[in-house]
């Protein structure tokens, strides 16, 4: 059975936290660490873990692999740490990796491994094989009620006012590198979609917010000699974090699955 650390004791680490209490996913989580001593002693006593005081804590105990549930500022601290201890990662803040710098040195780091979930978006399988041949162009186009863009730097920013909207209004269009600085806890998909495609100066990211929407929309639009991709998703909010779509938090769990299985997929 896969030791597991968690790294970030939130909606997201908790549901994971959960799941693997309960069974539904192989694995033992035996170590936790949050900035929150409460979430982390909550997420202990879920679990069975014992609570690291600090990252370094949590890297040197004996887990095979380190999931990391809290940010892009954590994730980048934690990722070439646990790689020098050839630690396994699941990164679910894809968004660290739009550092060019820091993405060069983790694929530099031959036999280690990074797992990414899909997210809350699919068809990075096909995406990936379309890069094989000539992938022409990318497009992420996500559609969120107000409420999850709120608080974002690039609404800040631009000082919008999201509650005053009656209508479905592009907000932001750009690549998804100035996306995921733009809004760093909403849009981590589109630095999946970047990594399975073109990378985040090619892949091109709209952001839409809606009123009258209930759910998070992507939709993915690509283009090459392969021919032509739609794929379209409506994720529900987590229930815990209205910024993260559950199944972002349904594809860490499949990935957890497919660590420990004989039989992979894609």
């Amino acid at each position: 059975m896969l030791r597991l650390a968690v790294l970030g004791c939130g909606a997201i680490g908790m549901q994971l936290i959960r799941a693997l209490a309960e069974g539904r996913v192989q694995g033992e989580v035996v170590c936790v660490h949050d900035l929150s001593r409460q979430r982390a002693e909550q997420a202990a006593r879920i679990s069975g873990a014992e609570v690291a005081d600090s990252l370094e804590e949590l890297l040197h105990s004996d887990a095979q692999v380190v999931v990391e549930c809290a940010s892009i500022a954590a994730a980048k601290s934690m990722l070439l740490p646990a790689l020098e201890l050839n630690k396994q990662v699941v990164l679910l803040s894809t968004g660290a990796l739009a550092d060019a710098e820091l993405l060069r040195r983790v694929e530099s780091r031959h036999g280690s491994k990074v797992h990414i979930p899909s997210g809350a978006i699919g068809a990075l399988d096909a995406l990936r094989a379309a890069r094989e041949g000539e992938l022409r162009s990318v497009l992420l186009r996500t559609t969120k009620p107000p409420r999850a863009l709120e608080g974002s730097p690039y609404v800040r920013q631009k000082r919008l006012e999201l509650g005053a909207l009656r209508q479905r209004t592009k907000i932001f269009s750009g690549n998804a590198l100035e996306a995921i600085s733009a809004f760093p806890a909403n849009i981590n998909v589109a630095v999946a979609v970047s990594l399975a495609g073109l990378g985040t100066e090619k892949t091109q990211v709209e952001i839409h917010a809606d009123p009258a929407a209930r759910r998070n929309i992507h939709e993915l639009f690509a283009e090459g000699d392969f021919g032509r991709l739609y794929f379209r998703t409506e994720n529900l909010p987590s229930r815990e974090n209205p910024r993260t779509s559950q199944l972002a938090v349904l594809s860490a769990l499949a990935l957890l699955r497919r660590l420990s299985s004989v039989l992979q997929l894609g």
